[in-house]
């Protein structure tokens, strides 16, 4: 098994977990709640701008103000925040994800390069040896 199949697990129970916290500390639950937390998608986006224009210098007042690795970390918050957003709407968050995967590589990079989620191995428990 690859690495990123060993670390999937862990990968979406860390989300289950995030969702959980986020959900626990929010001020609006339910529908508002939902709608509240994938704006916050477009808060890390905008972010992400603001690191890359500080890492280019494009802001001649402030100059050069982020490095490409705070590029790198606004990215990984936006992929973090979209996959907590995914989950606060549905419990099926890898299944849901995977699939849509799927059907993005195949429209991009043709039916060949599609690993389908019902040939991925069955993953491990928490703890669980294989």
């Amino acid at each position: 098994m690859s690495e990123q199949n060993d670390r999937s697990p862990e990968l979406w129970a860390g989300i289950d977990d995030l969702c959980t916290w986020v959900e626990a500390g929010q001020p609006f639950g339910g529908r508002e709640g939902l709608l509240l937390g994938m704006l916050k998608l477009s808060e890390e986006v905008g972010e992400v701008a603001e690191a890359v224009i500080g890492a280019t210098g494009q802001n001649q007042r402030k100059g050069v103000t982020h490095t490409w690795d705070d590029v790198q970390a606004e990215l990984c918050d936006v992929v973090i925040t979209a996959l907590v957003a995914l989950r606060m709407l549905t419990p099926d968050t890898q299944e849901v994800f995977t699939r849509h995967l799927a059907r993005v590589m195949e429209r991009s990079l043709g039916p060949s390069a599609v690993v389908h989620p019902q040939d991925l191995p069955t993953p491990r428990g928490v703890g669980e040896v294989r």
